[in-house]
């Protein structure tokens, strides 16, 4: 994790719930549930990143952004950036399955590490794996509750 003097924090309100962004100056680092936010000093400036990650989540669950643009800086091992860096490819709208995913990525047998590095996202919605589902469609596991998985997959027409 980058060094935490210059880490930031903002709170944003949504439909599911109350959503901490987490960013460096220049990159959105993490999104943390309601029942998940980090003890972070929030400063008396405005962090750009910040605010624009903010604007483009209020635009995602009113409708009027399909992409996200801000820049990312997700922290894991290789694979696990490997499998979110996949995620990013899944359009709006879409869904795939962890199967799916790991054979994308050229690992047909790796679905269950898939789900892992799914599970382990750290910037969730910006990194799209509330599309990813089980072999038969089912929604599964996801970090902030099958709840506002469905009500994500709502947002984008499902």
């Amino acid at each position: 994790m980058t060094d935490t003097m210059n880490i930031h924090a903002l709170d944003v309100s949504s439909p599911l719930g109350v959503l901490q962004l987490v960013s460096d100056e220049k990159h959105l680092l993490e999104l943390n549930w309601q029942c998940a936010h980090r003890q972070l000093s929030t400063s008396n400036h405005r962090v750009a990143i910040l605010t624009a990650a903010a604007d483009e989540l209020s635009q995602f669950f009113s409708g009027a952004r399909r992409n996200f643009s801000v820049p990312l800086q997700p922290h894991g091992t290789g694979f696990q950036l490997s499998v979110w860096s996949e995620l990013q490819k899944v359009g709006w709208g879409e869904t795939f399955t962890y199967r799916e995913i790991a054979e994308r990525l050229g690992k047909p047998k790796g679905f269950r590490a898939v789900g892992g590095a799914v599970g382990r996202n750290p910037i969730p919605i910006f990194i799209p794996c509330h599309r990813i589902v089980g072999a038969n469609g089912a929604l599964t596991g996801f970090s902030g509750g099958l709840d506002n998985k469905q009500i994500l997959l709502g947002c984008e027409g499902h």
